[in-house]
């Protein structure tokens, strides 16, 4: 054998090596991009069923807030601020935010009256005349509020 044939014998077995190697690292990526996509499909659905949980638990929420307002459970107020914030979340379209604008309407004009720790700190005088203001609210919006918490009983958003 001479020299020439065995640099090509040899030559040929280190570019089957070569390509052995290639072939092994090339199948080895293809199983990770497999197992990439694998997982992110696993967590798409994983994210799209807390999705839909989630909006499930925010229209039972709309729900309930609904019935206890016609069970005089809740202010109208409170009902308009909880529900439209509800909606908010559920980012509804223009035109479910226009049906249902009572509680988007209340919940503006009543928007200045201090809750929590800031209604705590103001003065009995004070909290009468908050009071007496809501309550003007709510009688204006009465019969819109109560309307819509009836339209919006057994809606799905």
């Amino acid at each position: 054998m001479s020299v020439l044939s065995l640099v090509v014998v040899l030559g040929v077995l280190i570019i089957l090596v070569l390509a052995a190697i290639a072939g092994r690292l090339v199948f080895k990526v293809y199983r990770q991009q497999q197992e990439r996509e694998r997982k992110l499909k696993a967590q798409e659905l994983a994210n799209q069923q807390a999705q839909r949980e989630q909006r499930e638990w925010i229209n039972k929420s709309i729900q309930i807030l609904a019935h206890a307002l016609h069970s005089d459970e809740l202010t109208l107020t409170e009902a308009s601020i909880r529900i439209s914030g509800l909606l908010d979340t559920l980012d509804v379209s223009g035109e479910v935010k226009t049906e249902f604008s009572a509680f988007y309407q209340l919940r503006e004009k009543t928007s200045h009256i201090p809750y929590l720790e800031a209604w705590q700190n103001l003065s009995n005088t004070e909290q009468r005349q908050f009071d007496l203001e809501r309550l003007q609210h709510e009688a204006t919006f009465n019969d819109f509020v109560m309307d819509a918490a009836k339209r919006i009983q057994g809606r799905d958003f």
